[in-house]
């Protein structure tokens, strides 16, 4: 007789989440990004299933020195509408990098999850900090040392 052999599907009381730190210090924008999202979904962990969200906690750290590769920092501008007539904005790379840092990651990392209500949900497990400082040392962060070059 044959063995039948099952994929295993993560339950999501049987998640365990752990909480990691990434320093954006002179990484490129999109590369921390994709990492983050990566780990907000589960992606780097045996158990990922795609309809759980099996993913982790992320610190990321330094937002203010985030660096974009060739001249993105001169051309890049972020595009949103206010619902009003007339009401397009463009806000300059350099602009808001000196205002909100912590937009320009989350925006990045938001942009590379699912546009769905399970990436809302991973969303909210990102905690983006301008500086080196953050309030999170109850949840015993480890730093992420697994980045993919």
């Amino acid at each position: 007789m044959k063995e039948v052999q099952t994929t295993y599907m993560a339950k999501p009381a049987e998640v365990k989440r752990r909480w990691y730190i990434l320093d954006a210090a002179d990484r490129p924008l999109g590369r921390l990004a994709s990492e983050a999202a990566r780990l907000l979904a589960g992606k780097h962990k045996a158990s990922y299933t795609p309809h759980v969200d099996t993913g982790d906690h992320v610190i990321v750290l330094n937002a203010a020195r985030v660096r974009l590769t060739g001249k993105k920092a001169e051309q890049k501008a972020y595009v949103y509408h206010t619902h009003y007539p007339g009401g397009l904005r463009k806000v300059p790379y350099k602009e808001l990098l000196a205002k909100k840092p912590e937009q320009i990651v989350t925006e990045a990392v938001r942009r590379m999850l699912p546009q769905t209500r399970l990436g809302r949900k991973m969303l909210k497990k990102l905690k983006v900090y301008r500086g080196s400082e953050h309030p999170h040392q109850a949840q015993q962060p480890e730093v992420w040392s697994g980045w993919r070059e």
